[in-house]
């Protein structure tokens, strides 16, 4: 009985206009949230916290790689369509993934001044990337390198190299924008299950390593690298596929 009940109420409220709008429109409430994570990263990085700034950054991440699903699955450009998702996206994630990182590399001593040059290099060409027609491919696929900063500022954080060493490797995933190689999304057609699921699991682990920050063992940021090799290798393995 209960259970006749709840799906006929669902299927009537899948049937009801307002229900639909308001579905959608909750869509874009969940991406602006994302607003929300990058101010007070920001606050994080004024007053020196490093945990706070990773943890904000931690769900700064997890929101954009779930409102993608639900603005499909909920037909977001049909029952909301007054409001561009896409542009709401990009504003988002240029700031979560861009600026706010390169903020954090400037305050946290990663750059310095002699080297401020490069962070302005990574700001312009990081708008090239997500502002050229072809930054994300008909098919899901982003093209080139998909300014994951804050994930590549994290890994530099916690390995501390030499300023000349961060300023080079930045200089060289700037360059990577630019190469017209395919990378996964979470609307891509091919692995996307494992996609989803290692990319929930890596979440899960750099949440470990930053709740752990203070008495933190170096081996499982090195550990962690999993996740981004499997992305650099999904990477090549598109290439390659595609030229067989």
């Amino acid at each position: 009985m209960l259970i006749s009940f709840v799906k006929g109420f669902f299927y009537y409220m899948g049937k009801n206009q307002w229900f639909l709008n308001f579905r959608a429109w909750s869509v874009h409430f969940y991406t602006s949230l994302g607003l929300a994570t990058a101010f007070f990263s920001l606050l994080a990085i004024f007053s020196g916290n490093v945990k706070l700034f990773f943890i904000f950054q931690g769900i700064s991440l997890f929101i954009d790689s779930t409102d993608g699903y639900f603005a499909r699955r909920w037909n977001v450009k049909k029952w909301a369509s007054q409001l561009d998702g896409r542009k709401l996206d990009d504003i988002t994630d240029y700031l979560n993934y861009t600026f706010l990182p390169v903020a954090f590399t400037y305050k946290f001593g990663l750059i310095t001044d002699s080297w401020l040059v490069v962070l302005v290099i990574v700001l312009i060409t990081s708008i090239y990337g997500f502002c050229q027609t072809g930054a994300k491919t008909s098919d899901g696929f982003f093209t080139g390198f998909p300014n994951f900063w804050n994930v590549l500022v994290f890994y530099l954080y916690f390995f501390n190299w030499p300023v000349p060493v961060n300023a080079l490797v930045m200089l060289l995933f700037s360059a990577f924008i630019f190469v017209p190689v395919k990378f996964l999304s979470y609307s891509s057609p091919v692995l996307r299950r494992s996609s989803y699921v290692l990319s929930f699991m890596y979440l899960v682990f750099l949440g470990i390593i930053v709740v752990n920050l203070n008495n933190l063992d170096i081996r499982l940021v090195w550990i962690s690298l999993i996740g981004p090799i499997y992305y650099l290798f999904s990477a090549l393995y598109l290439q390659f596929s595609k030229q067989s």
